[in-house]
C-alpha cells in the first residue's frame, strides 16, 4: 500500500516555449516533494490546423491556435534532454500526447506514464496507439459523461492496459460549485481502478479535500506566479503553495490509512491516569456530615480517591471522621 498519494505537477505550456524556463520549472518542482512532473507534447502539423479556434483568446503574439502550438514546440532532441533532467532530479516524466506522432516521440524519449487529456478520452485512434506501448495511462474525465467513460474504460480493459481515472472539471479556474468532489467515490465504485483528482482551482484546499475523499492521485497546474502570461496561469498553484499542498495531503493520506479504533482506549491508560480525576472535598467538613453535590470537587490524579465518574455514589452518605478542605475522598472515609 502506498504511504503517500501520487502527486503530479503539471507544467503544460507554463514554459511559454522557452527551453530555459522549462528547465527552471523542473528544478523548482523537484524541491516541492511531488513524485512526477507533467508536460504536453504538441506537434502542430500532426495535431492541429489553421482552422482550430482559440479555446481562450489570450495570446498577444499568436494569430492562430496553430501558431501558438508551433511556438510551444521543442525538438525531439530537446525533449530527450528534458527527460534526462527529470531523471537527474528524481521526477517521473509524464506527458500528454495530442497526436500519434507525439506518441512515437514519447516512446523514443522514454515517457514514464501517458496522461490522456479531457479532449482525447474518445479519441480511440490515439488510445489504440498508446495501448500498443504497454505503458500505464492516467485518464482525465473532464469533458466526459459516464456513458463516454464506460466506452473508453471497456476499450482500455480489453487492451489489458494499466490505467487510472481522474475526476476533472474543464474550467480554468474551477469554481467550488464545479469541483465535483462527489464524483471521486462514484468513479471508484463504477470502474474499480485507482482514482484521483485533476485540479484547476488554484486553491490548496481543493487538493486536500480531494485526498480526504479518497483521491489516490492528485494532478495540478504549477506556475512561478499566477500573473504570468499563458492560458493556465490563473488556474495554477505557485511553487510555495505546492510545497504546502504536498505536506498537507501526505499527512491526510497517512491518516486515512491508519484508522483509530475508538472502542479500545488501552493505549491511553497512562495518560488517563494523569488527566482523569478523583473525588475530593471542597471545604472543611465534620464527622457525621451528610455529603451533598455542593461538597464535592474533582482533583488530579486518578486513583487517589473515588473516581469522579462515580460521584453520585457518595451523595447522601456520612463522613466517618473530620476532613480538611481538598482532602481526597475514599470509600473508607464513608459510612
Amino acid at each position: 500500500m502506498n504511504s503517500k498519494p501520487y502527486l503530479i505537477a503539471e507544467i503544460a505550456q507554463a514554459h511559454e516555449g522557452s527551453l530555459g524556463v522549462l528547465h527552471s520549472y523542473i528544478d523548482a518542482v523537484a524541491k516541492t516533494g511531488v513524485q512526477a512532473i507533467k508536460f504536453q507534447l504538441h506537434i502542430a502539423e500532426a495535431e492541429s490546423s489553421i482552422h482550430e479556434p482559440f479555446r481562450v483568446k489570450f495570446s498577444k503574439e499568436d494569430a492562430t491556435r496553430y501558431d501558438y502550438w508551433k511556438r510551444m514546440e521543442f525538438t525531439l532532441s530537446q525533449w530527450k534532454e528534458i527527460k534526462n533532467h527529470c531523471d537527474e532530479v528524481g521526477l517521473d516524466f509524464i506527458c500528454s500526447p495530442f497526436s500519434n506522432l507525439a506518441v512515437d516521440w514519447l516512446e523514443e524519449i522514454g515517457v514514464h506514464t501517458y496522461k490522456i487529456g479531457s479532449g482525447e478520452v474518445t479519441n480511440f485512434l490515439l488510445l489504440e496507439k498508446i495501448s500498443q506501448t504497454g505503458k500505464p495511462i492516467i485518464l482525465s474525465s473532464g469533458m466526459s459523461s459516464f456513458s463516454e467513460l464506460d466506452n473508453t474504460v471497456e476499450f482500455l480493459k480489453d487492451k489489458k492496459v494499466n490505467f487510472s481515472i481522474l475526476q476533472c472539471t474543464t474550467a480554468y479556474p474551477t469554481k467550488p460549485e464545479q469541483y465535483g468532489l462527489n464524483v471521486i467515490s462514484k468513479l471508484k465504485d463504477r470502474y474499480q481502478v485507482p482514482v484521483g483528482f485533476s485540479d484547476h482551482s488554484a486553491k490548496v484546499a481543493t487538493g486536500i479535500a480531494a485526498v480526504a475523499l479518497g483521491a489516490e492521485i492528485l494532478e495540478f497546474h504549477v506556475v512561478f506566479h499566477r500573473n504570468l502570461f499563458g492560458p493556465d496561469a490563473i488556474a495554477s498553484l505557485t511553487i510555495e503553495e505546492t510545497k504546502e499542498l504536498v505536506e498537507a495531503v501526505n499527512a491526510i493520506y497517512l491518516a486515512q490509512r491508519n484508522p483509530i479504533d475508538k472502542s479500545n482506549s488501552d493505549s491511553f491508560n497512562e495518560l488517563k491516569t494523569i488527566f482523569e480525576k478523583s473525588l475530593a472535598l471542597n471545604k472543611k467538613l465534620p464527622k457525621g456530615h451528610i455529603l451533598s453535590f455542593n461538597d464535592l470537587e474533582s482533583k488530579k490524579p486518578k486513583g487517589y480517591g473515588i473516581s469522579a465518574t462515580d460521584f453520585k455514589s457518595v451523595i447522601g452518605r456520612k463522613l466517618k471522621s473530620d476532613k480538611s478542605q481538598w482532602d481526597f475522598l475514599n470509600e473508607e472515609d464513608l459510612e
